[in-house]
């Protein structure tokens, strides 16, 4: 309704809308012949969330940064058996059934089958053969328990304990390369990884020096003889002692890098045939913060080694040398011809040590060191311990120096 003003007087007029004109009728497009049916693929029914395999869950990025996002059937544990490593089949991945969630009885039944193992693959993360090793026999992360059979108290933060398995089977059949680690753990503590610094040859305990840094060392350090502690070994790989045959060892220890030092050093003594000249220098802040105190008089006096102590500065009553670890290497200036370099202790010694033997034209390839880094599970899978897509527990902890050249610069 519209209001009109006409003449002072208002009026009121209904203005109709025009009407359309009719619209045309839409034409139809003609009728094409039904296609044919595609066949159906057997395409599986969807798993609903209450029933998805722990298998075909996500993995965090941060975890495996280079690795594809696949269940973790690449990470299938490694056992050895009869001195060759074998690949266990893994069982048919778990369900996980979300709380509160009902199973729906007309849902179709999913059948999960056993995921095949993935093949190995080059550089994508841990897909990747690893060198012939020992293992720790059945379940890798179900400690041994054993017993304290000795405690020597080495300096004042550092201990070395002797342990036992408790299996008489166990501590028969254990077998370790030179330069592998263990899992030593204090129930009620936690664990932490220190190297196997006994011998291979020595088969009545396993030998462990430990530095007080923290809560597990710290516990560690409380034991007595008669405590019991659980053993998580052998891990890691080891110093490639056969590819030195024939050539010089100048081992340098530095504080309680002499650990490593000392089970490869003994294990090379006992095949001395098999080398050249050996020399050990290792070296402290003070005589009192040398470890294996009570060995240092025999390496002295032994024939088949050539053994330089050294300590920061001057002390009463020492009759060795004196001054810091690099430049008493610098001082006794070793031939880098046919003579390999290994060298462990604190970082800040590596790093100029490191430098010390460019100086004296060791190659990369001629120097060998360990890594100390955070390792967790001590058998590649939870990444704590990666540099890059390379993982300390797994490809270390012994690296030459050119192979951590090639890595991220994260140490």
């Amino acid at each position: 309704m519209a209001t009109k003003k006409t003449s002072g007087k208002t009026k009121t007029a209904s203005k109709a809308a025009p009407k359309a004109a009719p619209k045309a009728a839409p034409q139809t497009a003609p009728k094409q012949a039904p296609k044919a049916a595609a066949p159906k693929k057997d395409v599986a029914p969807k798993p609903r969330a209450a029933e998805v395999p722990v298998a075909a869950q996500a993995v965090s990025p941060a975890v495996r940064p280079d690795a594809e996002l696949v269940a973790h059937e690449e990470h299938a544990p490694v056992i050895r058996e009869e001195g060759k490593l074998a690949v266990r089949e893994s069982a048919a991945p778990a369900t996980v059934k979300t709380p509160g969630a009902d199973p729906d009885p007309e849902a179709p039944k999913i059948e999960t089958k056993p995921a095949a193992a993935p093949k190995a693959a080059k550089g994508k993360g841990m897909l990747r053969e690893i060198s012939p090793r020992p293992m720790p026999r059945g379940n890798p992360y179900k400690p041994m328990p054993a017993t304290v059979a000795e405690v020597i108290r080495e300096t004042g933060n550092i201990t070395t304990l002797r342990v036992i398995l408790d299996n008489a089977g166990d501590m028969k059949s254990f077998s370790h390369e030179p330069g592998q680690v263990g899992q030593l753990s204090v129930f009620g503590a936690g664990e932490a990884t220190f190297v196997i610094n006994s011998p291979p040859s020595m088969k009545d305990y396993l030998q462990f020096s430990v530095m007080q840094a923290g809560e597990v060392t710290a516990a560690i350090h409380r034991l007595s003889p008669g405590d019991k502690v659980g053993v998580r070994a052998p891990l890691g790989n080891f110093f490639p002692y056969n590819d030195w045959k024939g050539k010089d060892v100048f081992f340098v220890g530095g504080g309680i890098g002499m650990a490593p030092i000392r089970t490869i050093m003994l294990h090379l003594l006992e095949r001395k045939a098999d080398y050249g000249k050996i020399s050990l220098l290792y070296g402290a802040r003070t005589p009192r913060d040398m470890a294996f105190s009570y060995e240092l008089e025999d390496w002295l006096r032994r024939p088949d080694l050539d053994c330089i102590l050294c300590i920061d500065a001057p002390f009463e009553g020492w009759e060795h040398k004196v001054g810091l670890i690099p430049n008493v290497l610098l001082e006794l200036n070793p031939d880098p011809a046919n003579c390999v370099a290994v060298l462990c202790g604190p970082p800040v010694m590596i790093k100029f040590t490191v430098q010390a033997l460019q100086k004296l034209n060791f190659a990369p390839e001629n120097v060998v060191t360990t890594l100390e880094k955070r390792m967790k599970c001590g058998i590649g899978i939870c990444g704590r311990c990666n540099i890059g897509g390379r993982y300390v527990c797994v490809d270390g902890p012994v690296f030459t120096w050119k192979e951590l050249q090639e890595l991220p610069p994260e140490l």
